[in-house]
């Protein structure tokens, strides 16, 4: 910590100013993020599982990721890949909830940037890397109403994201 001196009255006085710990408000920041992404997981999973009931969604993609990764036929149930999908869903919200924690400095933000945040999410996989891995086709080319549940999926979870971020970043 730098140190200031000031000369008073023949004394000297040591006055030490606090200088911001960037590790622990980083560190802090993404167990925020962390914990703000599981919160947001499970608010998105509830949409999931709505539009699987409402026949919109015949399989949860997070599972279907998973068999794909399994060794054997990528398209061919495997033994655990239920719990696995659900166990990589929620490492995986945890993680972006993370990165979100950090890119807003466990920040206040507003709402819509958590939104426009599930938003880039869904796009990034389900235009990107989940069609890559040839597990999903691209959203253009997905059926309607995999894609219908899934854009409101992850505006659940940005929502979500936001509000209990804001929550626990008021509570520093």
């Amino acid at each position: 910590m730098p140190r200031t001196l000031h000369r008073t009255d023949q004394r000297t006085v040591r006055r030490v100013e606090a200088e911001p710990k960037k590790s622990s408000s980083m560190k802090g920041a993404l167990v925020r993020g962390a914990i703000s992404g599981a919160v947001a997981t499970a608010a998105m999973s509830g949409v999931m599982v709505a539009g699987q009931r409402a026949g919109m969604l015949p399989e949860q993609p997070p599972k279907r990721i998973v068999r794909a990764l399994l060794p054997g036929h990528r398209h061919r149930r495997k033994q655990g890949e239920g719990v696995m999908g659900a166990l990589a869903h929620v490492g995986f919200g945890t993680v972006s909830g993370s990165v979100y924690g950090l890119v807003t400095r466990g920040r206040r933000v507003p709402v819509p940037v958590g939104v426009a945040y599930g938003l880039a999410l869904w796009i990034a996989g389900y235009a990107g890397w989940v069609p890559g891995l040839g597990v999903l086709p691209p959203i253009p080319r997905d059926r309607p109403g995999r894609q219908w549940v899934m854009a409101a999926g992850h505006v659940v979870y940005g929502t979500a994201l936001a509000c209990v971020m804001n929550r626990l970043a008021r509570r520093r």
